[in-house]
């Protein structure tokens, strides 16, 4: 092993990449680093290993951090974020039932219209809807709950969100557990290929720019080992960065696919890196532009905005004071160590740490700290803006 030791947990999901690639390509002893990677069953015993020590930095559901830190999830732990991981990366699918019932509707499958394709889910399933995401505090799940509360069935009240480990998602629908899933890939191209689902939807026409997986680290860790801190962020950067370029598509695929990682067929990992689905059991193709991000539009910059809008909807639904939330939330993405530790890199940081969520109708140059860049499209399905300056 290669310098300092850092135990990082992560569960099998192609968005796992940039720890993976950082420590199989070199980028991790670039910095003196060996990332110990520890595989998790389910992001609840990632969670715990990250809050009793067993590792010291794990890939996380955004909201995760989020939610501890507003005294939710029933663990005492305060978690920092020091970069986002990816930014979306996320699909809907249905039951094969359900699907026969969205094709007699008349639903086209064009998996790019969240809002035609939520409209018609509610018409097929009706209020005995019933979906699949990996954890309750996840952007899975805030995803479905605010886009099928922006169609008229809210859950809980009117729709049950149902947590299933990625893995296990092929098997809830197929035995009928669940009526549909928002899971990250390869799990719903799995759950296609063993001729359980079809493909809706990509998490990405909900949100375009959702910030999906994030690395963290316990908030006194941070702060104890700024220096790993700052090395750790370097390191995933540069991982992002590799994994941004298409020609390095085929080797991450292949990397991944190790038993010890993923250990499932390179090219169902690829299609993540694509964008290029087969989204039924028939072998129906979509084509989905930036369907995951690892670096482009500053995508790993932890923008305390992001943390604030997943606190406002974790708040509203469980009465808590919403600018107590929000304050509490800019906390966690920790916009700051971030920029310090990429400050003589080179890279696209934003000058300002907080923004409007969901303003952007496409790409546009912002000036940043190294010089102007482009941020990417930003925005929700409904067309909502939010501000957080509002909510505080």
């Amino acid at each position: 092993m290669t310098g300092t030791v850092i135990p990082a947990g992560f569960v099998p999901l192609a968005d796992a990449a940039p720890l993976i690639i950082a420590q199989e390509i070199g980028f991790a002893a670039e910095e003196r680093l060996t990332l110990d990677l520890r595989r998790a069953p389910s992001w609840s015993s990632l969670r715990d290993m990250l809050a009793f020590g067993q590792v010291d930095a794990a890939q996380m559901l955004a909201p995760v951090p989020v939610a501890a830190a507003l005294g939710l999830g029933g663990i005492n732990a305060e978690f920092s974020v020091l970069s986002v991981l990816s930014v979306n990366g996320t699909v809907i699918g249905v039951s094969r039932r359900l699907a026969r019932k969205l094709a007699a509707i008349g639903h086209r499958f064009t998996f790019d219209d969240a809002a035609a394709a939520g409209r018609d889910l509610i018409a097929a399933a009706g209020r005995d809807l019933r979906i699949g995401v990996p954890f309750p505090f996840s952007m899975h799940a805030e995803l479905v709950k605010y886009w099928l509360t922006a169609l008229g069935l809210a859950p809980p009240q009117e729709a049950d969100i149902v947590t299933v480990p990625p893995p296990l998602m092929a098997d809830a629908i197929r035995s009928g557990e669940i009526d549909a899933f928002c899971v990250g890939e390869p799990w719903g191209s799995m759950a296609v290929e063993q001729g359980a689902a079809v493909l809706l939807l990509p998490g990405r026409a909900i949100w375009s720019f959702a910030p999906e997986k994030v690395l963290a680290v316990r908030s006194t860790w941070a702060e104890t080992e700024s220096d790993l801190s700052s090395r750790l962020i370097r390191v995933l950067w540069r991982a992002g960065r590799w994994l941004s370029d298409p020609s390095s598509r085929g080797l991450a695929a292949e990397i991944l696919s190790s038993p010890r990682y993923l250990d499932l067929p390179a090219e169902m990992i690829e299609r993540a890196f694509s964008g290029k689905f087969t989204v039924t059991p028939q072998g129906q193709q979509r084509q989905t532009a930036g369907f995951v991000e690892f670096h482009g539009g500053a995508a790993g910059f932890p923008w305390q905005s992001q943390a604030q809008w997943i606190a406002l909807q974790l708040a509203e639904r469980n009465g808590i004071d919403r600018s107590k939330a929000v304050e509490a939330a800019g906390r966690v993405f920790r916009s700051d160590v971030y920029r310090a530790a990429l400050s003589r890199t080179g890279a696209d940081l934003p000058s300002a740490s907080s923004k409007l969520e969901g303003a952007l109708a496409g790409e546009i140059v912002v000036a940043g700290e190294s010089g102007p860049f482009n941020l990417l499209t930003n925005r929700f399905f409904d067309g909502r803006v939010f501000d957080p300056q509002a909510e505080c």
